[in-house]
């Protein structure tokens, strides 16, 4: 299972804003985080929309975070793309057991803990926690 590639590029994107700590422009966004600027758009109008980050016109326009990087989540950013997180369909409202049960089952419990763990660890998380600094050496890899 993999999150999908506008949940991934939400959450760069959030990272370079975070790095940034300025405004910044919608091309070097997309420059800096390999997202194509049409799809850098549209996530931004989405993270503007959930109050993640804020967007200015003109000249000196740009965008940067509404919230210190300290105050938003891994889980606000794939929230803001994905909605709700669910590890299987059954956690849906509208779904109906094709197994004919009442209430949970027997899978629909182990998805639903699964799920709730996966949203406290997202949750735990913020971009305060996640800057890189981007001059740093890369880990040698074991196996070479």
């Amino acid at each position: 299972m993999c999150l999908t590639l506008e949940s991934d590029y939400a959450v760069r994107i959030i990272g370079c804003l975070a790095a940034e700590n300025k405004r910044i422009d919608a091309k070097n966004i997309s420059e800096r985080t390999g997202v194509s600027l049409r799809f850098s758009l549209k996530i931004l109008r989405k993270l503007v929309s959930a109050g993640l980050v804020r967007s200015y016109k003109g000249m000196q326009g740009g965008y940067e975070l509404a919230k210190p990087p300290s105050e938003i989540t891994m889980l606000d950013v794939i929230a803001t793309v994905e909605g709700d997180y669910y590890l299987n369909r059954c956690r849906e409202e509208e779904f109906v057991c094709t197994r004919g049960a009442k209430g949970c089952c027997c899978y629909q419990n182990v998805f639903n803990e699964i799920s709730e763990m996966v949203t406290k660890k997202l949750a735990s998380y913020t971009f305060g926690d996640l800057l890189c600094d981007d001059k740093a050496e890369p880990v040698p890899n074991s196996e070479q």
